[in-house]
């Protein structure tokens, strides 16, 4: 048996903003609006690749009280979508200016990492 959606993590409207780099707004179901800037989306990805690269970081950082020291920091330029795309009615994927495009951003996943205060205490406080 399916588990039932979280009814706030329905979104009554999506806004992709791709040709101006805007990112992507959303309003959910219970009225809330949220914004995503795609450099903070591209972070955030999902994808088993990216969220590896997160574990290692956040073991490394846990073992040695800081992050890994780079030689020589290198400068990436800010990541922007090139095309984003509906999959089905419970996600969106993106293709960002890094090449990356294995992320699938399900709506219940865009809710829970709402930039806000007021979803961090709702949703990531509980996934903790």
């Amino acid at each position: 048996m399916p588990i039932p959606l979280d009814p706030r993590k329905k979104p009554a409207d999506i806004k992709v903003r791709v040709s101006t780099g805007a990112g992507v707004d959303i309003l959910w179901a219970d009225d809330h609006r949220s914004h995503y800037d795609f450099a903070y989306l591209r972070e955030q990805c999902p994808c088993a690749m990216c969220d590896d690269e997160r574990r290692k970081k956040e073991n490394l950082t846990a073992h040695t009280g800081s992050g890994p020291a780079a030689v020589l920091p290198m400068f990436k330029p800010r990541p922007t979508a090139r095309a984003a795309k509906a999959v089905g009615n419970y996600a969106l994927q993106i293709d960002f200016s890094d090449g990356h495009t294995t992320g699938i951003y399900s709506y219940d996943y865009l809710r829970t990492i709402c930039p806000c205060e007021e979803c961090a205490k709702a949703f990531r406080a509980q996934a903790s």
